[in-house]
């Protein structure tokens, strides 16, 4: 564990302040080591995640563990800040943003997940790949809606066919009497 001073200067409580505005300003985190990313890969990956709702930044492991810390996520995030390591602050739909950066990773192998908070649970690498192949929460939502309108949809199917019978037998017997006449 880092030693950690008795007092800050202004410019890292400033620093760690910022932190914990951005993390009190999204519902997820997910960590990764970017280490043998070039600039224009990092920048890519960004824009991709901007897309998603989502902001990659590269932090210090202290400021980080800190902020962290200081807003209730100890035992959670600590292993996840050694070495250099970006975060992902999602703002929208979590399992989007996995399945960016699992995509991100696989082309560029340099970037390695690390581990995520998604609802405050803690998920590691392994987790956070089957979380990324589950649907999305747009999905589901859809899914659930197909699901409660295919009941209403059949009733008015049904409660339709009703007088299209009618109709039809009230046509056969019309076509009848008129071959018999």
């Amino acid at each position: 564990m880092a030693m950690r001073a008795t007092k800050l200067q202004p410019n890292k409580v400033e620093a760690i302040q910022m932190l914990k505005e951005m993390i009190q300003g999204s519902n997820d985190y997910v960590f990764a080591e970017y280490r043998g990313l070039t600039v224009e890969q990092i920048t890519s990956l960004r824009k991709q995640l901007r897309e998603k709702g989502a902001e990659l930044h590269v932090v210090k492991n202290n400021f980080a563990r800190i902020a962290f810390e200081e807003l209730g996520y100890t035992k959670e995030v600590a292993p996840l800040l050694a070495g250099p390591t970006a975060v992902t602050f999602v703002k929208s739909d979590s399992n989007d943003v996995a399945k960016v950066l699992l995509d991100f990773a696989k082309e560029v192998p340099a970037l390695t997940i690390k581990g995520a908070l998604v609802d405050k649970g803690f998920m590691d690498k392994a987790q956070v790949e089957a979380f990324s192949k589950l649907p999305g929460r747009g999905q589901l939502i859809a899914m659930l809606m197909s699901a409660m309108n295919a009941p209403a949809q059949n009733l008015v199917y049904v409660l339709n066919a009703i007088p299209t019978k009618l109709v039809r037998v009230l046509k056969a017997i019309e076509e009848k009497k008129a071959q018999e006449a």
